[in-house]
């Protein structure tokens, strides 16, 4: 089973390594962010991976970390976002 894990392990860093890739070579912002989430999962995923096969248990609580730090990303990419859509003036105004 370690052997396994280990494979997993190795498949997921490099699904990691090609979201580095589409990081430096993405066309916009928003494709960044998703891949800086993919990036996220993986290295979540992997701690977590890495943590069972070697039986340390700081690796889960790093990997819980990450991915409270992640969902914190995303939240100020989203805000970050809307505020850029009120000061140009093209953001959705309600009628009153």
């Amino acid at each position: 089973m370690t052997e396994f894990l280990t494979a997993a392990v190795g498949f997921i860093l490099a699904m990691l390594a090609l979201g580095l890739v589409s990081i430096l070579r993405g066309p916009g912002d928003t494709d960044r962010m998703m891949a800086a989430q993919l990036i996220g999962t993986a290295g979540i995923a992997a701690l977590l991976l890495l943590g069972t096969v070697t039986g340390v248990p700081a690796a889960v609580d790093v990997a819980l970390t990450l991915a409270l730090l992640a969902t914190f990303a995303s939240i100020a990419f989203v805000k970050k976002g809307l505020s850029s859509l009120d000061t140009d003036g093209t953001g959705i105004t309600e009628d009153k």
